[in-house]
């Protein structure tokens, strides 16, 4: 009767941890710098991008590289809360954030004014094949500079 409990425990453990590794987003992703199309102002030479499936549910977003010209940069990390409620952006008080998965392999996010206008987008949607995630952003960056890029990052 133990073997048999602990054999179904360890069955069920074993799905588990199968179901959060299926997660398309979770993981790390290695940019491509001659599939992407940058803006004019963010030029990276290269960068690492993680995605974590966080208890609550929420994804944590990580991201560091070296941008051109030499400089070593890691940007603040990111939550992602993907069931379309805003939430205070801790880093911008003035703004929210609200984030939705359409799909299995796509999330949106959206940072927002408490009037309602967008301010900045983004847009990270994995291949079917979970090899590549393009993202889509656009918004201001901290020198007030109206920004669009398209980015394509390689599964590691």
């Amino acid at each position: 009767m133990i073997k048999g409990i602990l054999v179904l425990v360890v069955m069920v453990l074993g799905v588990s941890a199968r179901a959060g590794a299926a997660d398309p987003f979770v993981g790390t992703w290695k940019l491509n710098p001659a599939k992407s199309q940058f803006d004019p102002n963010h030029r990276p030479l290269e960068a690492t991008m993680t995605f974590e499936l966080e208890p609550d549910g929420s994804y944590l977003m990580q991201a560091e590289g070296t941008k051109e010209g030499g400089p070593k940069v890691k940007e603040n990390p990111q939550r992602f809360f993907v069931d379309g409620q805003p939430r205070p952006l801790p880093e911008m008080p003035a703004l929210s954030g609200v984030a939705t998965k359409p799909n299995a392999n796509t999330i949106r996010g959206e940072a927002r004014r408490q009037d309602g206008s967008i301010v900045g987008s983004a847009t990270y949607a994995v291949s079917t094949d979970g090899r590549s995630l393009t993202a889509t952003t656009s918004g201001i960056d901290a020198q007030l500079r109206p920004f669009t890029q398209m980015t394509v990052w390689d599964r590691q």
